[in-house]
């Protein structure tokens, strides 16, 4: 085994080398404790036992076993792919804010990350202004056109993934752009037509194809069928252009020149929106989006989810995410296990090495307790979490403490293998179960600025390349599909269907967190990688504040959790240990490509006493941090 990890390690450490050298030139919500009405709601029997895993939103391209925490004293800057990064990072030394910062990353990953974000996706933003938490809400919309059955065959099914994914029937109204406009009105320092010069230059002069975009490419079995992507992505004999080549991307240089210059009036009125209308109705699979979508779009400021987690606090993404709740959730649920049962308390349950010391596996009994708590909120979200404006979500009542206690007493040594939905307190349940495998490609961006502030954003175009539909040089969301394809079981309505100007239930959990009592701002974390996505910040965040774990070691750690299925391991970073000590449990245990990409900047005291930011990206993807 020992001789397998290190072969594997090596592998993926290989492809980073190369990517290098080419880059070288280049308010609260919670409740007051109440007892619940129960702990378990009535719900459909699960699926059968056969049934598979959803499939990743983009393939493994690579481990980096040579990063390190990156250290700061002013400003510091993450994202997916050091050229965003780099631009975040000047921005900020040129006095801009966080949210500065982050729409010039935003802006480049349109360019060089197209297969997760860009201007025709969406994104959640959660922001520190020194003062105040603040989450923006750019989810995409439903076309007023698109009823319940959008998913369905004339035959009554849901379609296949890919058939409703490919296409304008899976588009929905852009948001990113609104998100970034409303948060940048309040936060902004640096002029809007700034952020976009690092975007428009490289993407008029060119970037070398990185070796995770190739591989994204090279796995796409849809790209053949769009001329625009063939074109762009493609050589002249139909295969992908080699990592190492300079892609130069002018439509995508003059659409962010108009951007840049007239706001996002550029994008949702004039000759791009007739562009996007006229591509998502004349696909193959057409869709309904209309101008008066478009025009109609706006993004929304939310209530953030805010609850206390020991000696912290935790602030996430409200409805339409459940990343927030979820996180939530987790952690009270982990709290409250320690108290009734004292062998859970994690803090004793830290990690070891599996081949490497850049490679931590985490105690059989964290990874129990935290995959247990993971079953029961990923119970609860199914059921119970939509967009708010049009489902009614108790979040106070899905986080009140006492309500955890009661979800916390249903973990025991043994697995529960299938969690079901709870009551919370106020809670009736009026709806059936989602049982739709969301698959969302993401990218995430963290970074904290010289005054004090700070963002974590989430940002995506749902599947990896989106509908696969081009328009003025960058992808369009296919993010209907993150809706239930299903509306409906046993007469009962499921509460993430698909509805006329509703935003889907999304995963993403863009995170912020501070000292509890004194409300100091510590940190903040997110990651890309779909339905897995909670699973990911977790752990992620059970290492920095529970584990004290060096901020890199905490992201590189061997991913683990649960979306209410089998125990899912990451594959090629566990030993037969681990796997073999939670089969004793009674877990199904599933090894997997996991294949996060975190960032987080965390305040930390190095040893001669100067608290500093401490920032790491993941090493699954290409990202880095930079900071001054």
């Amino acid at each position: 085994m020992a001789h397998l990890l290190a072969s594997r390690l090596a592998w993926r450490g290989s492809i980073i080398v190369t990517f290098t050298a080419l880059m070288a030139g280049c308010g609260t919500q919670s409740g007051a404790p109440a007892a619940p009405a129960a702990t378990a709601a009535p719900a459909a029997p699960p699926p059968p036992a056969t049934a598979t895993l959803p499939p990743a939103p983009e393939i493994a391209s690579g481990y980096r076993t040579d990063m390190s925490t990156v250290y700061a004293e002013k400003y510091m800057a993450a994202a997916a792919n050091p050229l965003a990064t780099e631009a975040g990072r000047d921005v900020l030394r040129q006095g801009g804010s966080a949210i500065d910062a982050a729409i010039a990353m935003q802006a480049v990953l349109t360019l060089v990350e197209p297969q997760a974000s860009g201007v025709g996706g969406g994104a959640f933003i959660m922001y520190w202004d020194g003062k105040r938490v603040q989450a923006f809400d750019g989810r995409e919309t439903a076309p007023a056109g698109a009823t319940e059955n959008l998913f369905l065959r004339p035959d009554g099914k849901p379609m296949e993934f890919s058939e409703a994914q490919i296409g304008g029937r899976s588009v929905g109204t852009p948001g990113v752009l609104r998100a970034l406009e409303m948060a940048h009105r309040e936060h902004g320092k640096l002029k809007w037509s700034q952020l976009f010069q690092r975007a428009i230059s490289l993407a008029e002069k060119g970037f070398p194809i990185s070796p995770r975009l190739y591989a994204q490419v090279a796995s796409d079995k849809f790209m053949s069928n769009s001329p625009e992507m063939s074109a762009y992505f493609l050589d002249a004999q139909g295969k992908p252009k080699p990592a190492g080549t300079i892609l130069k991307n002018p439509q995508l240089a003059q659409t962010l020149r108009a951007i840049a210059a007239n706001g996002p009036n550029a994008l949702y009125t004039g000759p791009i929106a007739r562009d996007i209308v006229t591509k998502v109705n004349g696909s193959l699979n057409p869709g309904s989006l209309s101008t008066r979508d478009l025009v109609n779009y706006r993004a929304k400021l939310r209530v953030p989810v805010c609850t206390d987690y020991k000696r912290w606090k935790i602030c996430g993404m409200p409805p339409p995410s459940s990343g927030g709740i979820a996180l939530a959730q987790i952690l009270g649920t982990l709290q409250a296990l320690e108290t009734r049962n004292p062998k859970y308390a994690l803090a004793a349950l830290k990690p070891s090495a599996v081949s490497t010391p850049a490679v931590l596996e985490a105690n059989p009994d964290a990874v129990h307790a935290i995959a247990e708590a993971d079953r029961l909120a990923y119970a609860d979200r199914g059921l119970y979490v939509a967009d708010s404006d049009f489902v009614q979500v108790d979040i106070a009542g899905m986080v009140n403490p006492a309500y955890l206690e009661q979800r916390a007493s249903l973990i025991s040594d043994k697995s529960m293998g299938k969690a079901q939905p709870g009551v919370p307190p106020g809670t009736s349940v009026a709806f059936a179960p989602d049982r739709s495998p969301p698959r969302i490609s993401t990218s995430q961006i963290v970074a904290v600025d010289s005054r004090g502030g700070a963002i974590s954003m989430t940002t995506t175009v749902e599947s990896y390349f989106g509908s696969h539909i081009m328009v003025r040089g960058f992808m369009l969301n296919n993010q209907l599909t993150d809706f239930s394809f299903l509306p409906s079981e046993n007469g009962k309505p499921v509460a993430n269907r698909v509805e006329p100007g509703k935003r889907p239930r999304s995963s993403m959990a863009p995170t912020l967190v501070f000292d509890r009592e004194s409300g100091k701002f510590l940190g903040t974390v997110g990651s890309p990688g779909g339905s897995q996505i909670i699973e990911y910040v977790s752990k992620t965040l059970v290492g920095l504040l529970d584990w004290n774990m060096d901020v890199q070691a905490a992201i590189g750690m061997a991913n683990f959790g649960s979306r209410n299925g089998p125990t899912e391991l990451e594959k090629g970073l566990v030993t037969p240990a681990l796997a073999d000590a939670l089969k004793q449990r009674g877990h199904q245990v599933a090894e997997i490509e996991m294949t996060s990409g975190t960032q987080a900047i965390m305040r930390r005291q190095r040893a001669d006493g100067r608290l500093v930011w401490a920032g790491g990206a993941d090493p699954r993807r290409e990202g880095v941090a930079m900071g001054d």
